[in-house]
């Protein structure tokens, strides 16, 4: 017997309806991309297509993602795809899903015409690293990480983008050797280790190595801080991504550290979310 066909309309609101009582966030939105991805189309064309009819074909793979998204897999992950400043990359278990927040990390990175050589440090899956070389195709780009598995997601994303100029490094923190940098970005992990069981089920899919920032979650920034001095040129700029009410200590932290003109720059919620500081003489 003919399993019966169901208008795209009607298969859309019950996977929100699903993901909504599974207690997903946006569930609308979610269903939309789910749908989307295993038609093949872009997710605005479900609006103009609310009448087509779906059969089993299409609706058994995703009633597979639609329950998968409701035990809080994150959409990015079953998408294999998340969205970064304009561009698409790669995106999976392998490294942190990149945050909306950090594309604002990347526009004041912008601002810095004269970072000639650019360093990112905990590059994850390379959103950052990889983004300032486009978008500074006359830079010369570094960038570290030291989970093998991240790189490997970043080199992918590099050849995905067609990017071949940023030297990628296996490393804890700063690159081998003694080369210096007019800019040092880094979106390093800055979660309380106690604050991790709390998180969200989606941020707890992340990996762990990508969040533990230690008991108060400066860790890795107290550690940065000295070493990126050591390597930054006189004058040039660390810009820091850091999480709710660390910004007070972070700046006394880099303050002790031979920089200068040390500010905390808001994200778009008013939160104080960047740091920023410029190298001192000496």
């Amino acid at each position: 017997m003919a399993t019966a066909m169901m208008s795209l309309l009607e298969v859309l609101k019950g996977a929100s309806d699903f993901l909504g009582k599974q207690g997903v966030e946006s569930p609308r939105l979610n269903a939309e991309h789910l749908l989307a991805h295993v038609l093949g189309i872009k997710r605005l064309e479900l609006y103009l297509q609310f009448d087509r009819p779906l059969g089993e074909r299409e609706r058994e793979p995703l009633r597979d993602l639609v329950r998968r998204r409701g035990t809080g897999i994150p959409l990015q992950h079953l998408l294999g795809t998340a969205e970064f400043c304009g561009r698409t990359f790669k995106s999976d278990a392998r490294a942190l899903i990149p945050r909306p927040e950090t594309e604002q990390l990347v526009e004041r990175a912008l601002t810095y015409p004269t970072a000639a050589s650019i360093l990112d440090i905990a590059t994850g899956s390379g959103v950052i690293s990889l983004t300032l070389a486009l978008e500074r195709p006359e830079a010369i780009v570094s960038a570290t990480d030291i989970s093998p598995e991240a790189l490997s997601l970043a080199k992918e994303n590099a050849t995905l983008l067609g990017v071949d100029r940023v030297t990628f490094h296996e490393a804890d923190l700063m690159p081998p050797g003694d080369s210096t940098f007019d800019l040092i970005t880094a979106n390093l992990p800055y979660i309380p280790s106690g604050e991790i069981p709390s998180l969200s089920r989606e941020v707890r899919n992340d990996p762990i190595l990508a969040l533990d920032g230690g008991p108060d979650g400066l860790d890795l920034i107290e550690r940065l801080a000295p070493l990126a001095s050591e390597r930054l040129d006189c004058g040039g700029h660390l810009l820091l991504e850091i999480g709710i009410g660390q910004s007070e200590a972070v700046m006394a932290c880099l303050a002790g550290h031979n920089y200068r003109d040390i500010v905390a720059l808001p994200d778009y919620q008013g939160i104080p979310r960047f740091i920023e500081a410029v190298k001192g003489n000496g």
